[in-house]
């Protein structure tokens, strides 16, 4: 699909959650990598169509400002 590499993250997380991580990431590590994939995937989507949205404001408000 596309080309990959391998990252090392640090991330502070509740006890309980940390234990889960652990857990999964020694039985099926493939998952939470797919798990970060689509964390990620989601915040540049909604980056991406908030940058998107205040150009359309700003974009608003210099017609408004022009009328």
């Amino acid at each position: 699909m596309w080309e990959t590499c391998s990252v090392q993250l640090n991330v502070r997380l509740p006890r309980d959650i940390a234990v889960q991580a652990e857990e999964v990431q020694k039985v099926d590590p493939e998952f939470l990598s797919r798990v970060v994939l689509y964390g990620l995937t989601r915040r540049s989507i909604y980056r991406h169509l908030q940058e998107r949205s205040d150009r359309a404001t700003s974009g608003e408000e210099a017609i408004s400002a022009h009328q």
